[in-house]
């Protein structure tokens, strides 16, 4: 696959990340504010799995388009984020290793709630997720557009 080809999918995912936070922005303010209602903790509980769904896609267009890596078993979730964060054959770490440790967090919430009943969810816990989310995300779209400018260069 070309590099430009890899680039594009990457860039579209990026988009649909940003694409969920334009849609749930004012959501994701209230909360900033006030604690929200069940219906409310749901409808971020669901952000919050789409945004982690969406960083893997990334990851895995990485390991697969680049890096030839076809991650399988029950811990390939955790052996994909842990490669991003390292440096292959082909290519640089794409993420820093402070922001994997981050973005764990992210992942292992998308497990639970993959796993659970919404109404297990606890706003003290959710919102150590929530309120960070926009920086985490920003941080994470400028180190994997920093990967895409350096494609071609490798």
């Amino acid at each position: 696959m070309s590099n430009e080809r890899i680039k594009s999918q990457i860039q579209f995912q990026i988009q649909q990340i940003d694409n969920l936070f334009i849609m749930y922005k004012e959501l994701l303010e209230k909360c900033r504010e006030k604690e929200p209602d069940l219906v409310e903790i749901t409808a971020i509980a669901s952000v919050l799995h789409s945004f982690y769904n969406g960083v893997e896609n990334i990851f895995g267009i990485i390991a697969k388009r680049v890096d030839n890596n076809f991650f399988q078993g029950e811990q390939w979730h955790k052996r994909l984020l842990s490669e991003m964060a390292n440096k292959s054959e082909k290519r640089n770490p794409v993420i820093s290793k402070d922001l994997k440790d981050k973005l764990v967090e992210y992942m292992g919430f998308r497990h639970f709630y993959r796993h659970s009943y919404s109404f297990f969810l606890e706003w003290d816990e959710l919102k150590k997720l929530v309120l960070p989310l926009k920086d985490i995300w920003n941080k994470t779209k400028k180190e994997i557009e920093v990967f895409i400018s350096c494609i071609d260069k490798s």
